[in-house]
C-alpha cells in the first residue's frame, strides 16, 4: 500500500552530564579534580533508500527517538556517546518542518542523508573548572538537550513516465498490460484510488518506470476529486502520457476530455504544463473511432498515438516513443 504523506516527531538524545570527582589514590591525599565529560546524545538521521517505496512504515510509528549520552566518569573518563538513529525513507521524500512549513531537504537521490534532529552536547566535568584560585571546583555542567521537532514528510514518486487522464480513461489497463503491476481494474470511474508504479520492458535492453495516477476531473487543481493529491508525483516524470478514451462508451467527448486534463495540469503548475507529453487515444478497438480520434487531434493540435490495451495494438510504438523522450533521443510532438 502506498502512503505518500506522514507527520512524525523526531527526538534527538540528550548529552550526558559532566561529573564532579577528585583524584583519590594512596599517597595522594589532596588529588585535584578528575571528573570527566558526558557523552554526546544521538542524532536522528534520515537516509534515502530505494529499498522503500512508501511512507506507510514510518507513518505508523510516528515517533523516533535517539539514545542519550552517558555521564562522565572519574579519572577524566568521557561518557560513551549514543549511537545515531538511522531512519530509512523512500527516495523522493521531501522533509518539511511541520511548524514553520519550510522545506529542509529533498532526498531525491539514493544514499542522501539528512540530520533532522541534532543530539545534545555532553556536559563538562569539573576538571575543566580548576583555576589558580579555585583548585577544588565542585561544579560540573549538565548535558545539553537534544533537538525535538515535528516533521511533515511528502513522497514524490521517481517515475519516468506519468499516466494522466480522466477517470476510466484506460490508464490502469495500460499499466497492467505493459508491466507486472496489478492495479485494480473495473468498468467504472475512480477505480484507482492511489498511485500504482510498474516497470515496462522496452525493446531488448531498456526499461521505463511508469506511474498510474487517479483520474482527474474538472476543478482538480482547486481540490475537487482525488487526482489533485497525486499530481505532485508527475512533477518528477520525464514525460507525461495524456490518455483520452476514444471509444463509443467514453464518459466525455475526446476533445472535451483533453481540454479538461490540459487545463488542470496548467492550473496545478505552469512547469508541469510545459513538461514533454504524448497524446494517447485509448480503447481504439472500434473501426468507428477514427472520427473521434480526428476530433481529439483537432482539439489538441497534435497527433495522437492510438492504442488498445485489450488487443495489445500500438503499445510497443507508444513505449518506444516515450523511451526516446526519456533518454533524450527525441522530443515530444
Amino acid at each position: 500500500m502506498l502512503r505518500d504523506e506522514a507527520v512524525i516527531e523526531v527526538i534527538a538524545g540528550n548529552g550526558g552530564d559532566g561529573l564532579v570527582s577528585f583524584r583519590r589514590e594512596k599517597y595522594v591525599p589532596q588529588g585535584g579534580p578528575d571528573g570527566g565529560d558526558g557523552g554526546a546524545g544521538g542524532d536522528v538521521v534520515f537516509l534515502a533508500s530505494r529499498e522503500h517505496t512508501s511512507l506507510l512504515r514510518i507513518g505508523r510509528r510516528f515517533r523516533f527517538a535517539a539514545g542519550n549520552g552517558q555521564p562522565g566518569g572519574p579519572r577524566k573518563r568521557t561518557g560513551a556517546s549514543a549511537e545515531d538513529l538511522l531512519v530509512e525513507v523512500p527516495v523522493g521524500t521531501q522533509v518539511y518542518d511541520a511548524q514553520r512549513g519550510n522545506l529542509l531537504r529533498d532526498l531525491a537521490e539514493d544514499g542522501a542523508r539528512l540530520v533532522v534532529a541534532k543530539g545534545g552536547r555532553g556536559g563538562r566535568g569539573n576538571v575543566h573548572f580548576a583555576t589558580s584560585v579555585n583548585q577544588v571546583p565542585r561544579v560540573a555542567r549538565r548535558g545539553g538537550e537534544g533537538e525535538r521537532r515535528e516533521l511533515r514528510l511528502e513522497l514524490k514518486l521517481l517515475a519516468e513516465v506519468g499516466l494522466v487522464g480522466l477517470p476510466n480513461a484506460g490508464k490502469s489497463t495500460f499499466l497492467a498490460r505493459v508491466t507486472a503491476a496489478r492495479p485494480k481494474i473495473a468498468d467504472y470511474p475512480f477505480t484507482t484510488l492511489q498511485p500504482e508504479v510498474g516497470i515496462a520492458e522496452v525493446g531488448d535492453y531498456d526499461t521505463l518506470v511508469i506511474a498510474d495516477l487517479p483520474g482527474l476531473i474538472g476543478g482538480a487543481a482547486e481540490g475537487v476529486g482525488l487526482g489533485h493529491r497525486f499530481l505532485k508525483h508527475v512533477e518528477r516524470c520525464r514525460v507525461i502520457l495524456l490518455l483520452v478514451d476514444v471509444s463509443s462508451g467514453a464518459l466525455e467527448e475526446p476533445g472535451a476530455a483533453w481540454c479538461v486534463v490540459d487545463h488542470e495540469l496548467g492550473a496545478f503548475s505552469p512547469e508541469l504544463a510545459r513538461k514533454p507529453r504524448l497524446l494517447v487515444a485509448t480503447k481504439a478497438e472500434e473501426e468507428s473511432c477514427d472520427e473521434r480520434v480526428r476530433a481529439l487531434e483537432q482539439a489538441a493540435g497534435i497527433p495522437a498515438l492510438r492504442i488498445s490495451a485489450v488487443k495489445g495494438t500500438g503499445l510497443a510504438a507508444l513505449l518506444e516513443a516515450a523511451r526516446a523522450i526519456v533518454r533524450g533521443e527525441a522530443r515530444a510532438i
